[in-house]
């Protein structure tokens, strides 16, 4: 049922206050008639007290006047039209098409805030998701249902790496795959790129893209990823579809919370950012995940940069506590001309001996990852040491590793952007770099596996 009010009494950037309300519920739309306009502007009930509504405003407010101003309340929530013939099509930040094709025609409309999966009737994630990354999938393996956030910064080539696994990724059994991409607060040039790039290589036609520029309204870049979740989750649970959702940038998310609670006059947390930021991210994050007895699965790839690449802002940090591992970015690696800059030691991913096994994978992918993790990582020991001590002061052994270490970032690290590796190849090429290594040095892979994958 729907009840208007001539009693408007302030605009302040993109909220607005109604006085004398009842019966209004959070997060209920609201239409806003300014006088003289023919067109509504559309906002959301963001505080409902006692005879008074905070609305705001899903567009710019700019010219707005509370004298004969009318706020229409709508008794519902933001919701979504979903259809399967979503797919290979390109949306804006409040959902409306912006491929130049008509409207699509919805199956059903679905609340875009979403509910949290029941833990009873969540599934374990344990089957293997390939990127076509070779440090994603033989050392940090994605695993389907998982939730795996990239840690990059500015001027990282973060978005390349998110269009690269979008295009890419793909599961084993031949199932339903699709991606919804979500690109939140981005430059008109970064939304281009996406949207030619996945066009260019037909990856569109298995894909949901959401586009948010850094021009439109904050209030919008707030609904676009619980509208690419809301997406996937019709297309995973309903249609049972495999969905990757690709989110980037979270930190231009936490940044539109941010400008919002300012507005509101809350009491700022950490860094000025609002005190329920962590319960706000877990409401995306915990989106992700596969539930007993459907098909499909949601699996999430959030991307944020970190300001000033510190690790401990409460942006990675807060996500680092609610997601399963994450991938880190390295400055070192980019500067070198390595593509894509992974920075394997402090990546992780917490799920992948789960996604890993001789019926996922391959038997040796286990012992493998193992022996290259540590065999790079004394390498870049060994490597710090030559600076102080010179090359010249090192033993065989260490000279060996340092040539590991250089040959890893090399020839595993660097990739090229079109560089579809499969497992298989992944796996291969570990072996052939472990080749460089004394055997004797070799003590995290079983024999069998060095006789069978180590052929001269």
């Amino acid at each position: 049922m729907q009840k208007e009010y001539k009693t408007i009494t302030s605009v302040s950037g993109p909220l607005v206050v109604v006085e004398g309300v009842e019966d209004i519920k959070y997060e209920e739309l609201v239409e806003i008639q300014m006088p003289g306009e023919k067109n509504t502007r559309l906002g959301k009930v963001l505080e409902a007290s006692e005879g008074r509504a905070l609305v705001q405003m899903f567009e710019s407010t700019q010219g707005a006047v509370t004298e004969g101003a009318k706020a229409r309340f709508l008794g519902e929530t933001m919701k979504l039209g979903v259809s399967e013939d979503m797919l290979g099509r390109v949306f804006n930040g409040s959902g409306k098409p912006i491929d130049n094709q008509p409207e699509i025609i919805p199956e059903k409309r679905l609340d875009i805030s979403g509910s949290a999966i029941n833990p009873y009737s969540r599934d374990y994630p344990n089957d293997f998701i390939q990127t076509g990354i070779s440090t994603l999938d033989c050392l940090n393996t994605l695993v389907r249902g998982q939730k795996l956030p990239v840690f990059s910064g500015a001027g990282l080539p973060h978005n390349r790496i998110a269009a690269m696994i979008a295009r890419q990724a793909k599961v084993k059994d031949g199932s339903d795959f699709a991606v919804v991409f979500a690109a939140m607060g981005v430059t008109f040039e970064e939304a281009q790129f996406f949207q030619s790039e996945f066009e260019k290589t037909g990856a569109i036609e298995k894909a949901v893209l959401f586009v948010n520029t850094a021009d439109d309204p904050v209030v919008e870049r707030i609904a676009t990823p619980r509208l690419a979740l809301t997406t996937a989750e019709y297309l995973a649970y309903e249609k049972g579809m495999h969905v990757l959702v690709i989110l980037t940038d979270l930190t231009n998310y936490a940044e539109a919370l941010r400008e919002v609670s300012a507005a509101r006059k809350e009491v700022p947390g950490r860094r000025g950012y609002p005190g329920y930021l962590y319960t706000d991210l877990a409401t995306l994050y915990e989106r992700a995940g596969r539930i007993k007895g459907k098909e499909g699965s949601v699996t999430q790839i959030p991307i944020l940069t970190m300001p000033e690449d510190d690790i401990t802002h409460p942006i990675p940090d807060l996500t680092g506590y609610i997601t399963e591992g994450q991938l880190v970015l390295s400055r070192d690696l980019h500067r070198k001309g390595i593509f894509p800059p992974v920075d394997v030691l402090p990546s992780l991913s917490r799920l992948k001996d789960k996604g890993i096994g001789p019926d996922k994978t391959r038997e040796d992918h286990a012992g493998l990852m193992n022996q290259l993790y540590a065999s790079y990582a004394r390498g870049k020991d060994v490597r710090e040491l030559a600076v102080i001590l010179g090359e010249a002061a090192l033993d065989e052994t260490d000279r060996a590793y340092m040539h590991f270490a250089n040959a890893f970032e090399d020839k595993y690290i660097r990739q090229g952007e079109y560089d579809d590796r499969d497992i298989q190849s992944s796996l291969d090429i570990g072996w052939e770099l472990l080749k460089l290594l004394p055997k004797a040095e070799l003590k995290r892979v079983k024999a069998e596996h060095i006789d069978k994958y180590m052929k001269d």
